[in-house]
């Protein structure tokens, strides 16, 4: 090949190579997705644990949705309060009060204080037993069932199966809610990390029903409800419940519950 054919093939190739280089360079001005700053400042300052509990797909989500004032600055319950406040100072507002919040498996009926109506021999999942007689072994279709789904569901560890039945660590607890959303007999809730007192039972049956069924279930006998001065606990459905907005952490629901459902948090 001669000089001339080697220069031809060079200028072709370098022709080439300009027109791609403009045309992508082009493109990408044309097509070019402007980022807030703010945005990625708010991601940065994420813990990055994507668990979904502030309710959007991940801390890229709700960074996006901070930034567009879609969201509260302390939505991240993985983050609480200390990220709150740092990402309120990217955001140039106050960060507001917020409630830490943690878990609560709603049942202490493990296997010394309940009844079984059979013996389960199946695959080890909570929501598993909802094809299964009565919903589970236990007499109390609404106890724990022990199984553990909310312990795999949990990305922090904070829960695990004690003698039958979930127990969350609520030091360990972010209130990401993964274990609500698992629990098949919704018996785990997010309450006040700092809640002196709770209902450890959610059994709907009447009294004679639950005292057969499970040594600590609540009766709805209403003792709780008339002891407690703040008018913090009402009965529904034959089950106690606490409004923590108005408990005192007096106790005097616990001390006068003669099954021992209402017990320190």
């Amino acid at each position: 090949m001669d000089i001339t054919g080697i220069l031809l093939a060079v200028v072709v190739v370098g022709g080439v190579g300009l027109f791609i280089g403009l045309f992508l360079g082009a493109a990408a001005i044309k097509f070019k997705v402007e980022v807030d700053e703010r945005e990625e400042a708010v991601l940065a300052a994420l813990p990055g644990n994507n668990c979904g509990g502030c309710g959007f797909p991940g801390c890229s989500g709700l960074a996006a949705a901070i930034a567009k004032g879609e969201a509260a600055v302390n939505a991240c319950p993985v983050g609480g309060e200390p990220v709150g406040k740092v990402i309120a100072g990217i955001m140039g507002v106050e960060a507001g009060e917020s409630t830490r919040m943690t878990a609560f498996v709603q049942c202490q009926g493990d296997c010394d204080k309940t009844t079984l109506d059979y013996e389960y021999h199946g695959i080890k999942d909570c929501r598993m037993l909802s094809f299964v007689p009565n919903g589970g072994a236990k007499s109390c279709n609404y106890g724990c069932l022990g199984f553990g789904s909310c312990v795999k569901a949990c990305p922090f560890d904070a829960i695990h199966v004690i003698n039958g039945v979930a127990v969350v660590d609520k030091e360990r607890c972010k209130a990401c809610g993964k274990c609500v959303e698992v629990c098949p007999k919704n018996l785990i809730t997010l309450i006040p990390y700092d809640a002196k007192y709770v209902v450890a039972c959610s059994s709907k049956d009447k009294g004679p029903v639950t005292m057969k069924d499970c040594t600590v279930g609540c009766i709805g006998c209403q003792l709780c409800k008339r002891n407690c001065s703040s008018k913090a606990v009402d009965v529904t459905d034959f089950n106690a419940t606490i409004d923590y907005e108005k408990c005192t952490g007096c106790g005097a629901c616990a001390e006068k519950c003669p099954r021992k459902s209402i017990v320190t948090h």
